[in-house]
This record gives C-alpha cells, structure tokens and sequence, in this order.
C-alpha cells in the first residue's frame, strides 16, 4: 500500500463557510446523538470510524482542492468517516437505519488503498446506554449492504442462538438484495429466508419511514424519508459520503458502482434537501450528521444543527 501523504493545513481565514461553521466537528467522529422531530425520536448511535484518504476517494481532485477544503481533514489528512446506526423511535417500536461496522478492526496495511483505518465495536453499548436491548429493535433497515452498514445485523446474539438483532425483520430495496454475495452465516440465511423484505421506492417501512431508491453507490442503493410534524428528514446513507459534497456534488467517487449515475443522484438528493422545513442526516458526515442545506449565491453548503445532544 503506498503510503497516504497528508495535504498541508490552510490558513484559518480561507475556510470555507461551510468549514468556519462547523470547525472541530469536521474532523471528529460523532457521539451519540439525539434529535426529537415530530411524533419521533432520532438517536445516531455509534460504532466506530473510518479513515479516507481524499485524492483517492475522489480521484478527480488533486492538492490545490483539499488546500481549499482542509477544514474537512484531520491532523493526519484523512476525511473522518463516522460509522454507526440511527435508531428511530415511534410509539413503543424501534427502527435501526444501518448496523454499522461489527466488532473488529481492521488497519491501514490490511484495508483498501484508499481508506486508512477501519473500526467498530461500540454500537450494542451504545443501544444500552439509550435503555433499548436489541430484540425491542423489530425493523432493520439498510441504505446498502457494504461491510461498515451491516456488521452488527449478521453478528451472533450473546445470549442465545440466533442473530443479535434476530427480532427484526431486514429491509432493503430488492435491488440489493439480488445484488448482494450472500449470507455470512447460516443463522444469518435463515433469519433472511423468512424475515427479508425487498423494499419498493416509495414503500413504508416503518411509521413514517420511506423507501427511496438512490442509486449509483450501488445500484440498489437506497435512502429514507422520515416524514412527521410537518417537517421531513433524508436519511441520505452513502449517496454522499462527506459534507464537503454539498458544495461538490460533481466529484465522483471511487468506490461508486455507477459514477456518472451517483452525481444525478447527489444532485436530485440536494434539490430535495433545499425544500423548506427539510433536514438531512449524513451517517458518514463526521461529527455534522445532522443538518441542512443552505444557498449562499450560487453556492450551497451543508449546515449542522448545533444541537449537542
């Protein structure tokens, strides 16, 4: 693996705004966090972190970019990637939105070239400390099936046969399911033959919750609408991966199934973020997860709520 090479560090006064605005938060992952919105209750909960190297995610950009955009990258020179689940919470039932990476971690020498460190672990603590055991989640529902989105739905239940969350039934669009390798183990394929749902674009999941196809990451990719008390949330998943893509939606993405297709996608997913009394929730957004999008001119930025839990 050729090793990453940090980009120097920018002077404070050429930030970005959206970079001024959200300073440290940018460069740290995420603690737990809660936002009450209408009749729900939207908990981001941890599990861990991964590090991406920014000219090799976005290979179309080169020095003077992250010069202009270094708010974004820690000491070391990485986009800090949060890595968790975002649990909804509706009259008695619980919805888990991705199972993050699972109990592992895997180092830099060991991981993809373009990603620095990868690690989880934290996100059945993190349920606890919330006050909910994982068989009161009854819905797990995925944006994809990679790796740091599905760890802990496939991890064995500690107190007992069967999955840690083998309550729940799983939902993705059909798409990624047929899309998908398969089952990691055989408790796995088992829970999957009688409780996997192909969710439709459109379709309810969940009390408020929409299916949205977003393709591009991969080509069932998908995101969801948490509709209540007049206001909507996107649960964008990894049709954006960094806040930065706010202000450049037009970089493609290595890891992208379909490139050309993930920009409309970003694009369609911006216009909609910019409709009044619409949040955003990036899983990915180091510690700015929740937020929306702003016009200043002709340019948009993502805007963190300051909310502090």
């Amino acid at each position: 693996m050729v090793e990453h090479a940090p980009y120097p560090q920018q002077p404070d006064d050429s930030r970005t705004a959206a970079e001024a605005t959200g300073g440290e938060r940018l460069r740290r992952i995420a603690p737990a966090r809660t936002l009450e919105f209408g009749e729900h209750r939207l908990t981001y909960l941890p599990d861990g972190f991964v590090q991406l190297i920014p000219g090799a995610w976005f290979p179309e950009t080169g020095g003077a970019d992250w010069q202009r955009h270094t708010g974004h990258l820690d000491d070391a020179g990485y986009l800090v990637a949060s890595v968790g689940g975002l649990l909804v919470e509706h009259r008695g039932r619980a919805l888990l939105i991705d199972t993050g990476y699972g109990p592992r971690r895997t180092a830099p020498a060991d991981s993809y070239p373009f990603l620095g460190a990868e690690e989880g672990g934290r996100l059945p603590a993190a349920l606890a400390a919330h006050g909910l055991a994982p068989g009161a989640v009854d819905t797990v529902a995925f944006t994809h099936l990679h790796e740091d989105h599905t760890g802990w739905a496939f991890a064995p239940d500690p107190a007992g046969p069967g999955l840690l969350f083998g309550a729940a039934r799983f939902v993705t669009s059909a798409t990624e399911w047929q899309g998908w390798y398969g089952a990691p183990s055989p408790a796995a394929a088992r829970h999957l033959r009688e409780h996997a749902v192909g969710a439709a674009d459109g379709q309810e999941v969940f009390p408020g919750v929409t299916a949205w196809n977003t393709p591009g990451h991969t080509l069932g990719h998908t995101s969801y609408v948490i509709s209540s008390g007049g206001r909507r949330l996107v649960v964008i998943g990894d049709a954006l991966h960094s806040a930065v893509q706010v202000e450049r939606p037009d970089w493609r993405v290595l890891v992208d199934s379909a490139r050309d297709v993930s920009v409309e996608t970003r694009l369609r997913i911006l216009r909609e973020l910019s409709v009044p009394d619409t949040l955003g929730f990036g899983g990915h957004f180091a510690d700015v997860q929740f937020g929306r999008v702003v016009t200043d001119g002709s340019q948009q930025r993502w805007e963190a709520l300051d909310h502090q839990g």
